[in-house]
């Protein structure tokens, strides 16, 4: 296939009439400044490379409007979580991931990092095929057009010191052992990666952690982790073990370039110390951390100290990464009271290539040869986006950019969305409402 685009951010600077040509999933050439060629598909607007969200949990899409009514916290939330994924079973988990992923490639998402817990049925005994759910949520990825790295969770308690619920036992395994098992017989077809995460240190207690910390290890795969999402964690972690949840992952091994501690909202000195000396990675989600009225993560302290930033729409409140990577920089502006603490071409960084890097997708993520075949054209003339002018592009689009805006879509060399309508999905829209009903009614 061979695009001339119009203008395409090239990860420095924003280059016009650039002819790209792909060979099967890859890019072959990437050539600025020439004219349009007859055959190529025309991308108008500006062109960045596929974005990936890097923290997901899909049936959470279910939740959206019916948890925003009346008060509560993150805890009160957690009930009506805990309810949804009570009604999932392989059938209408893949129905609704589907139409979730396809959610995502009209939005110009390429990849998505599936946080995954809930793996067998609900009163916890094991699917005839042990994993029937972490299948669904690869089949479903690929049927929307999108990579996946299926981050595969350990989720062994209910708390620090406390069994697993009723509504947690169908995400335990009863060992990090049986984990490891169960998630080693995975097969994952060529859209897909596996990776490990560790829920949280409330949910895998102090002994279980090197396991999932070895199998990891043993795979080169990227390894996850909910890190002081709620004070409350902190203050039970280090009741018990007298560490905070970051050194406590620190003593287990855990910490490392190939790690990845999603929301780190409540964190001290030490803490950023710890995680940035290590180049542990960070997924900020900030419009579920402001949903659920979670806090303000220390963002820009974490890149200072060489944490690398990635992005995630996490319980899918809005499914928007240029609402994500805005709201990393406007939040910052709300607790200092200053502006300008990341450039647009660092927010499209953790949107692409950051988000990419942590899914452990390290060649997706630039428009470049030899990289994954990921483009997301943005309409410039929108009425968000009119008026853009080419010397400030990126800054149009991060700040004030919708997946609305979104025109065309190719993932891994194949178009999937064209003039924002999903070619692989029909009816999208119909799709959600139907399977959203399916384990809400």
């Amino acid at each position: 296939m061979r695009y001339h685009a119009a203008y395409v951010w090239l990860g420095d600077v924003v280059a016009a009439d650039v002819l790209i040509e792909t060979e099967g999933e890859r890019f072959s050439r990437v050539v600025p400044g020439v004219p349009a060629p007859p055959d190529a598909v025309r991308l108008a607007g500006l062109t960045v490379p596929g974005l990936a969200d890097a923290h997901s949990h899909a049936f959470h899409r279910a939740l959206r409007g019916r948890v925003q009514a009346g008060q509560g916290t993150f805890w009160t939330w957690r009930s009506h979580m805990y309810e949804v994924a009570s009604r999932l079973d392989p059938e209408t988990y893949y129905a609704l991931a589907r139409a979730v992923y396809a959610e995502m490639a009209l939005a110009g998402i390429a990849c998505v990092g599936e946080f995954h817990y809930v793996h067998h049925d609900p009163s916890g005994a094991p699917y005839a095929e042990p994993n029937a759910m972490g299948d669904a949520l690869l089949a479903a990825a690929a049927d929307a057009g999108v990579r996946i790295t299926l981050l595969d969770t350990c989720y062994l308690a209910g708390g620090v010191g406390e069994p697993l619920g009723d509504h947690q036992r169908r995400f335990g395994d009863g060992t990090a052992e049986a984990w490891a098992a169960r998630v080693s017989a995975l097969r994952p077809a060529g859209h897909a990666r596996v990776g490990a995460a560790i829920h949280s240190v409330r949910a895998v207690p102090r002994d279980q952690l090197g396991t999932v910390v070895a199998w990891a290890g043993l795979q080169g795969a990227p390894l996850h982790v909910h890190l002081s999402e709620q004070p409350a964690e902190n203050v039970a972690c280090e009741a018990a073990y007298g560490l905070s949840p970051t050194g406590l992952l620190s003593e287990a091994g855990a910490l490392g370039p190939r790690t990845v501690a999603v929301h780190a909202t409540h964190l001290s000195a030490r803490d950023i110390g710890l995680l940035g000396g290590t180049r542990t990675g960070v997924c900020m989600c900030p419009t579920t951390e402001r949903d659920l009225a979670d806090g303000i993560g220390p963002a820009r302290d974490l890149s200072d100290a060489g944490s690398p930033l990635s992005l995630g729409s996490d319980q899918h409140a809005v499914i928007d990464l240029f609402e994500e990577a805005r709201a990393v920089e406007l939040d910052e502006r709300l607790r200092t009271r200053q502006r300008g603490h990341w450039t647009a071409g660092e927010l499209l960084t953790a949107a692409t290539s950051g988000g990419h890097a942590a899914l452990g997708w390290p060649e997706a993520g630039r428009i470049e040869p030899g990289a994954y075949a990921d483009l997301t054209t943005v309409d410039t003339n929108s009425v968000r986006l009119a008026g853009a002018a080419a010397d400030h592009l990126p800054e149009s689009v991060v700040f004030a950019a919708s997946p609305a805006d979104v025109s065309h879509v190719v993932i891994s060399g194949r178009d999937v969305v064209r003039d924002g309508r999903h070619l692989l999905v029909a009816g999208v829209p119909s799709a959600l409402a139907e399977t959203i009903a399916a384990v809400t009614q």
